[in-house]
């Protein structure tokens, strides 16, 4: 087997390769929504997350200090649905599992940056914030990404909602003319920040227009993350798609 090549228990037939690809992917682990590096079988549609892919057995985070979270192919049966404490999406696949607090985490979430700095934007990771979401206007929403500045606030459930709408939307109907339901066409379909953010208020235009470019930055850099490859590379691939659409 070759050093980018691995077994795993979850896809026995085939090995996986880690390759890189700039378009939207399901993990078939977690089934959440991915781009940039994974793992995929050359043979069958089966793609995991690196985070995924490679799992450790047992972490521990900072939000939850008294947690040790277990890595786990499927969330525990006797309690019922199970949603992420950090995205608040339903738990369908592989978590990350406290059995002390019963709290979970999808294992992109569970690896989210603690901090993501580019040299002009640096956004910190809280689990609760006063201040109101960029994106929905409303506070206290799951986990935040907010700016040094505290200017800039988005909720990584906000964020998982714009791209889950925007899978739904290619794979349930709405694209379904000509060739943008398709894997090409992907691409041109991650969400635009047009009419996503909120609108400063009693700004002038061009510090409004300045504070929409840093609001759009910073959204740039929460997606990458929760995409599950928090890498600048990433955020330029996911700027540049944004500013097609």
């Amino acid at each position: 087997m070759k050093y980018h090549e691995i077994s795993h228990f979850s896809h026995p037939q085939h090995v996986l390769k880690f390759e890189y690809t700039e378009f939207p992917f399901k993990c078939d682990g977690c089934k959440e929504i991915g781009i940039g590096s994974r793992y995929s079988c050359p043979v069958c549609d089966f793609d995991l997350h690196s985070h995924c892919a490679l799992p450790s057995l047992t972490i521990s985070h900072p939000f939850y200090p008294k947690c040790s979270f277990q890595f786990l192919s499927r969330p525990p049966p006797e309690d019922g649905p199970r949603y992420c404490n950090a995205c608040e999406k339903d738990v369908t696949g592989f978590v990350y599992h406290c059995p002390g607090l019963r709290v979970d985490l999808h294992p992109c979430c569970a690896k989210l940056p603690m901090v993501l700095d580019d040299g002009d934007v640096k956004l910190y990771l809280y689990r609760k914030v006063s201040a109101p979401c960029d994106k929905c206007g409303k506070k206290g929403r799951s986990w935040s990404y907010r700016s040094s500045c505290k200017r800039y606030n988005l909720h990584v459930a906000c964020v998982m909602e714009m791209l889950v709408e925007s899978w739904h939307d290619i794979y349930v109907g709405l694209g379904k003319g000509g060739g943008s339901g398709t894997r090409r066409g992907l691409p041109t379909r991650i969400p635009s920040l047009k009419d996503t953010l909120q609108p400063p208020h009693n700004r002038s235009k061009s510090k409004k227009k300045k504070c929409c470019e840093m609001a759009g930055l910073a959204l740039q850099f929460v997606i990458s993350a929760v995409l599950g490859d928090p890498t600048t590379l990433i955020a330029g691939v996911i700027g540049s798609l944004m500013s097609r659409a």
